[in-house]
């Protein structure tokens, strides 16, 4: 897909990038740098995420302060990272397969909806959710059992802590040594399907909210350049005001994908937040019938909340899971966009 690299802005243009496409990307540097490159940002946010799943378990509503000084206190700093090990083993397959559907998707629908009359704005909307929402399925492959796993790490830790004793009494009791041991435990009391446990209502709930992200990413990234670019662009050496063009300097450029990032992932947070809370409760929580630890069914799940607060309950943990999406996306827009640009086979494809 190959779209309009200059914005109309009151007469004057914007030269912003070109669009990078599949075929300018040398893949083998595009996943090898990729893999190096979010693994960072992943150990970067992953305490984040730690937060988050314990606030979601959690019966009882406890602040984001309180859950960080009882993880400092009584894990100490590893406990900030329980089940990181196996998050990351995850990420290079998940993330090779997440980028590849992503790229091929985008490029594929943009240039059929080009081709079909559609704006270039509308094209890339339409490109970049369905490109976010066959990249949210490739993934979750890869993605479903690293989160059975690394959750249940995270929530074991939880329970041990002596101030949060008993607070999630139905979490699994099962003790785990590490990532490897909890999927053989897994594997032996549940099956392969114990590792697949919430893959419906994980599809469910990252494939609409990568849909809706990238499409409004791609609304909000041509907004802002739209309404705010020229002000905030660097003049051409032979450029003066009204009719000439403009081109944003790097800061510029990372500033708007920042922004553009954050405004995508509050609106897809707060869509998808219920959804995402049921999703990792029917990972990590159990039921127990007969004496008999049985998985939860999403009705049963659903029924839990409802008892414990509500649609609130369903709202728990928003403010770690909006500052890691908004945290995450930030940095991944930025790092992909850098990211493609290393990996492009030449200069001259960077030519606007």
């Amino acid at each position: 897909m190959s779209l309009s690299a200059a914005e109309d802005n009151s007469g004057s243009e914007i030269h912003i990038p070109a669009d990078i496409d599949w075929h300018m990307l040398d893949k083998s540097k595009f996943f090898f740098l990729g893999a190096a490159l979010f693994s960072g940002v992943s150990a970067a946010l992953y305490p984040i995420v730690v937060l988050k799943t314990r606030q979601q378990v959690s019966p009882t509503q406890i602040s984001c302060f309180k859950m960080s000084f009882s993880i400092m206190r009584y894990e100490g700093l590893r406990g900030f990272y329980r089940g990181f090990g196996t998050s990351l083993m995850g990420t290079i397959p998940a993330r090779a397969l997440y980028m590849g559907a992503l790229e091929v998707t985008k490029s594929s629908v943009g240039t059929a909806t080009v081709s079909l009359g559609f704006s270039d704005t509308t094209a890339t909307a339409i490109a970049s959710a369905a490109a976010g929402l066959s990249s949210a399925m490739a993934a979750q492959l890869v993605w479903t059992p690293i989160d059975v796993v690394s959750q249940r790490l995270m929530v074991q830790g939880y329970n041990n802590s002596n101030s949060s004793k008993n607070v999630i009494p139905s979490v699994n009791s099962c003790r785990y040594r590490n990532g490897l041991d909890a999927f053989r435990k897994i594997l032996y009391a549940d099956g392969p399907k114990g590792l697949y446990r919430g893959f419906g209502i994980s599809i469910m709930t990252y494939a609409p909210s990568n849909a809706v992200w990238w499409a409004c990413y791609s609304v909000a990234h041509r907004l802002i350049w739209g309404g705010f670019g020229c002000s905030m662009g660097k003049k051409e050496e032979n450029g003066v005001i009204g009719g000439c063009g403009y081109r944003p300097d790097s800061k510029a450029l990372v500033a708007v994908q920042g922004l553009s990032a954050a405004m995508a992932s509050g609106f897809s947070a707060l869509i998808t937040m219920p959804l995402d809370t049921i999703k990792t409760r029917l990972q990590v929580l159990d039921r127990e019938e007969n004496g008999v630890r049985k998985p939860l069914t999403v009705l049963q799940t659903v029924r839990n909340l409802v008892k414990e607060g509500g649609l609130a309950a369903c709202y728990r943990g928003l403010g770690p899971r909006w500052a890691s999406m908004s945290m995450s996306a930030t940095t991944m827009i930025t790092t992909y966009e850098l990211l493609k640009r290393l990996s492009t086979k030449s200069q001259e494809s960077l030519t606007s």
